[in-house]
């Protein structure tokens, strides 16, 4: 048996989550080239007299606010990572940034469908030629940021995932990847109008392609918010970890029973667990510990055996 020589051995760090670098650097570079966007589309909008463009611009400035959300939550992660408030590290508040982006998202989704039906109602001249040019650069940008982000989750998550879990996200770092795609996806779309107008003059293209896209971000937007919900709200137990955690118990050498599982997710593809388990056999809480550390995953776990009386025991204490 260890022999206990200070308290400080049986206590370990509660950062479970390495945090994520070079997505946080690349998401203030998609910050600084989204604003810089932004500016240059509002600005040709308001000299072109184009709708189309100022409206993209303004829309464009909820995608720098997002991303700024994102960059924020990286920092604000890192800096409280060793405040002993936060008992299970700081990793949420990088979902909560996720969380936070996907409302935002949501607005911007129902801000385009606004925008796009009165478009269709009430037709407004746009100088094409301008439009589709800034159009274009607006996409270039958004490429550019994308690829920033995408490189930032793929440096990351490759050593992510143990066991075949494919969920392992860096859920903030997608919220900034999926603002920066739906910009991509609304210029293609306004670029495809907008040259169908030139070419055609079927203005009402425009509007048309501009509720597309609103859908296209909303169905995003709402995937992206059932999945940090999730997280946010502990609604973990059907992760394949708890089944895995159940045939480890299952199947050991000491026959016991789980009377109470507690999962949740306290990292990128990290978990905390609390289990109580029912045995009629003399074993330790480390003994069970043991047998599930083959789960790298699970990085906090907590056991308590509760002993149950056999029937010797139970005719025994009667006599």
């Amino acid at each position: 048996m260890k022999t206990i020589s200070s308290l400080e051995d049986w206590r370990h760090s509660h950062l479970f989550d390495e945090g994520n670098p070079l997505a946080e650097r690349n998401t203030r570079w998609a910050v600084v080239l989204t604003a810089l966007m932004m500016v240059a589309e509002i600005a040709g909008g308001w000299i072109f007299n184009s709708m189309a463009l100022l409206a993209d611009g303004w829309h464009m400035s909820s995608h720098v606010l997002a991303l700024g959300l994102s960059s924020m939550a990286y920092a604000a992660a890192r800096h409280f990572a060793h405040d002993p408030r936060f008992s299970f590290g700081t990793w949420k508040i990088e979902v909560l940034g996720g969380y936070t982006s996907a409302i935002c998202l949501v607005g911007v989704a129902g801000l385009m469908l606004f925008q796009s039906v009165e478009r269709l109602i009430t037709p407004a001249p746009i100088q094409y030629r301008q439009a589709i040019f800034i159009a274009t650069i607006g996409l270039l940008v958004n490429l550019a940021c994308a690829w920033l982000l995408k490189d930032g989750h793929s440096h990351h998550s490759g050593h992510d995932e143990p066991h075949g879990h494919s969920h392992h996200h860096d859920l903030n770092l997608r919220s900034a990847y999926l603002h920066v795609i739906a910009d991509a996806a609304t210029s293609v779309l306004a670029i495809i109008a907008l040259t169908g107008g030139l070419i055609w003059g079927a203005g009402w293209l425009d509007p048309v392609m501009g509720i597309i896209g609103a859908g296209l971000v909303a169905v995003w937007a709402i995937g992206l918010l059932r999945e940090t919900s999730r997280i946010l709200l502990d609604a973990d137990m059907n992760a394949p970890i708890v089944a895995e955690i159940r045939e480890v118990i299952g199947t050991g050498p000491i026959p016991a029973e789980i009377s109470d599982l507690h999962v949740w997710r306290v990292g990128k593809g990290k978990y905390a667990c609390i289990l109580s388990l029912v045995t009629t056999e003399d074993a330790a809480p480390q003994h069970f510990k043991e047998m599930l550390s083959i789960h790298e995953e699970l990085v906090h776990v907590t056991v308590e055996v509760n002993g149950r009386p056999t029937v010797e025991h139970v005719v025994t204490s009667l006599h």
